[in-house]
């Protein structure tokens, strides 16, 4: 059975303070929390700090970007070595805000994707559509093309499938309070999953979680999570108060 992912996507809120002042103020229970992952996917220069505050307890740490270099004159970025030396265990990749604003693709999503495999990084590897190419019947199409791309290449088997995450963020629903259909959004994670069967091999696209983003809240978790493609959250405004995201996770066991 696949195990739930709550993914926190902090994206550019929070000082180091602030960041810990929220890990300090969950409750010890869902610190505590074993039966699904807990991900806090802070600013680049939070994560050292957040480790520490987290050390004994269940929840892990993700980054929002990396580079797939390991080193050199690339002023800016920071590789997955580096993610891995702060404690770092999850980064997103290819997030439609990345893909909108800094000019991402899907040929840099999969060279970080393969970086982040190789190295121990577990990323979460994010597709979805626009408005416009869904109001456009296109959806399966533009999911098909970002999952082929973003698998190019990748070496993937039954031991590593577990730590390839993909996380299924229509664009129109980002931010905007409109939540894809529920049964909407597991029909397009099933496609998602026949798509890594396809390339790899079905028992692999079991073992590999998909999540949904897309103002995923406290109030709708438990019944994304009770699809039956559909193995969590990745989760934006609704992260950033402790108490929601407590709520997040404790609606989703």
């Amino acid at each position: 059975m696949r195990k739930i992912v709550i993914a926190g996507n902090w994206k550019m809120y929070k000082t180091s303070d602030e960041a810990l002042s929220f890990v300090e103020s969950l409750p010890t229970s869902v610190k505590n929390e074993k039966r699904l992952e807990m991900v806090i996917c802070a600013p680049f220069i939070s994560l050292e700090s957040i480790n520490r505050a987290i050390r004994d307890t269940h929840i892990k740490t993700g980054a929002q970007n990396m580079y797939w270099e390991k080193e050199g004159a690339y002023t800016g970025e920071i590789s997955g070595e580096m993610l891995r030396s702060s404690g770092c265990s999850y980064v997103i990749i290819g997030h439609s805000e990345r893909r909108q604003y800094f000019g991402e693709n899907d040929i840099s999503v999969n060279l970080k994707v393969k970086k982040a495999m190789e190295i121990g990084l577990r990323p979460i590897m994010c597709v979805g559509e626009t408005l416009e190419e869904r109001e456009s019947g296109n959806t399966d199409l533009i999911i098909a093309r970002q999952m082929e791309m973003g698998l190019k290449g990748l070496n993937l088997n039954v031991g590593s499938a577990e730590n390839f995450i993909v996380a299924y963020e229509p664009v129109w629903a980002i931010g905007t309070g409109k939540t894809c259909a529920t049964q909407e959004a597991n029909r397009v994670i099933g496609l998602i999953r026949n798509k890594i069967a396809n390339v790899f091999s079905p028992d692999i696209a079991q073992r590999t979680r998909i999540l949904y983003g897309g103002s995923v809240k406290p109030e709708n978790i438990k019944e994304i999570v009770s699809a039956t493609d559909i193995d969590g959250g990745l989760v934006g405004g609704a992260s950033l108060k402790s108490d929601s995201f407590a709520a997040l996770v404790e609606n989703s066991l």
